[in-house]
């Protein structure tokens, strides 16, 4: 018994926390350990090793973190346990104080975890790596092998300039720099040779991509990289998650528009407050005038466009007025969906140094006021919709039915005997009824 185990080979565990830039580092970290002889298991079994891929944009996704490490260590008292990520940048020293890890690495080394971790040998206390943030543009060098399908996140760009006076985001992450574009061209093709059939363009900034492409310093931008993935054969779908409204070239309305270009129409864009007041004082790039001004022109140049936002709720000095300004923006406006944030004060930041924060309380009722909102947002999103015939990429499959997204982000289910036929299959639907925060449509035809 003892030699089997000595010679099995060693499993490990890995948790995202947070936004689709962590999953796509994550996801990175993962071929890493199946690349060096790991078997991955399912976070929550028995491991002995476990990353923990971190967020901070939050105090609750401070706490969050907290209970998922206590979590892992409590069930893998003898694992390896190295916490990586934003809230290992910036809170290092509470996440110390946790029995049981290991390392902590900040984002300049958490893809090279592996460097660090070593013989897996128990620490008394743990190693802490905070490098200063690189400048730089970087390259991933990504290194997959195994079969993966369907939809992939595709890190671009990391880092932010804007400073906006709420977020602990550009010192967590560092300065706006992009991907180097053959390193992240190599990973493209590597991805859709694996089955990949849509990438989603992740970062921190993205609308800020510049990327040389030549010894001469030539650029590519946002639109660029898009036409230049649009060229790659296999790839049928390509995805911007979200974006800076004032980094958005209308060039991208044009591609979005066009059903031979691989370019989905589907924008987020990050309002924050519908009040001219607030968005001043968080030092946004755009008025509320403005983001309204952009979207009614992104909706009447592309057809069908999803159109999702961020708003912060509860931002210091926010009045009832100034929040009412808020629901009214989304209300008058082609807004498909809005993801909600309670504000919450991050150390280091500008609006944190303010002496006229709101009660807690008072922040979650209209977070949850503008919640129920959101939710009637996607049900008309989603009853415009009933009746169309749509074109799909099949998802996982479950008992019975085929989960499936449309071109433009409706979730569709599709009842049938057997939903494995269609995994990882673009097909077309009929939209006929809307259930829960999904659509239930019927299959046409598969279209390959």
């Amino acid at each position: 018994m003892k030699e089997r185990a000595k010679s099995a080979r060693p499993r490990a565990s890995l948790h995202t926390l947070g936004c689709r830039l962590n999953q796509s580092e994550t996801h990175a970290l993962r071929e890493q350990l199946i690349n060096e002889g790991y078997e991955i298991v399912p976070f929550g079994q028995k491991a002995d090793l476990g990353i923990i891929n971190t967020c901070t944009v939050t105090a609750q996704a401070d706490s969050k973190c907290r209970q998922v490490i206590r979590n892992f260590i409590k069930h893998n008292p003898e694992a390896y346990t190295a916490v990586v990520g934003c809230y290992s940048q910036m809170g290092a020293k509470e996440v110390a104080e946790i029995d049981g890890v290991d390392l902590i690495l900040g984002n300049q080394d958490k893809l090279g975890v592996l460097k660090h971790i070593g013989d897996r040998e128990k620490q008394e206390r743990p190693v802490i790596v905070r490098e200063k943030i690189d400048k730089r543009d970087f390259s991933m060098h990504f290194a997959g092998e195994r079969p993966f399908n369907q939809r992939a996140n595709l890190k671009v760009q990391d880092g932010c300039d804007f400073l906006c006076s709420f977020c602990i985001i550009p010192f967590a992450r560092g300065r706006a720099r992009s991907r180097d574009f053959g390193d992240l061209m190599r990973e493209v093709e590597s991805q859709v040779a694996r089955g990949v059939r849509e990438l989603v363009l992740t970062g921190v900034n993205i609308g800020t991509y510049q990327a040389s492409i030549d010894a001469a310093d030539a650029k590519l931008d946002i639109v660029g990289l898009v036409d230049a993935l649009d060229g790659v054969p296999g790839l049928d779908r390509i995805r911007i998650s979200s974006i800076e409204p004032t980094t958005v070239p209308s060039e991208l309305f044009a591609r979005m528009a066009d059903d031979s270009h691989a370019l989905l129409p589907f924008l987020h864009l990050p309002l924050q407050s519908g009040s001219e007041r607030i968005l001043r004082e968080m030092r946004r790039r755009h008025t509320a005038a403005e983001w309204a001004d952009f979207i009614r022109q992104a909706v009447e140049a592309v057809p069908g466009l999803y159109v999702g936002t961020d708003v912060m709720v509860g931002f210091p000095g926010e009045t009832e007025t100034d929040f009412e300004d808020t629901c009214n923006m989304l209300t008058d406006n082609p807004v498909a969906w809005a993801h909600v944030f309670t504000y919450s004060e991050r150390d280091g930041t500008l609006a944190a140094r303010r002496d006229d924060h709101l009660p807690m309380a008072e922040r979650h009722r209209r977070s949850a006021k503008l919640r129920a909102q959101a939710e009637r947002l996607r049900y008309r999103w989603h009853e415009q919709h009933l009746g169309h015939e749509v074109r799909v990429l099949f998802e996982d499959p479950r008992e019975g039915i085929a989960p499936a997204l449309t071109d433009n982000y409706v979730r569709v289910v599709v009842p049938m005997d057997d939903p494995l036929q269609v995994r990882n299959r673009l097909g077309r639907v009929r939209l006929q009824s809307i259930s829960a925060d999904f659509v239930e449509g019927e299959l046409l035809e598969v279209l390959g």
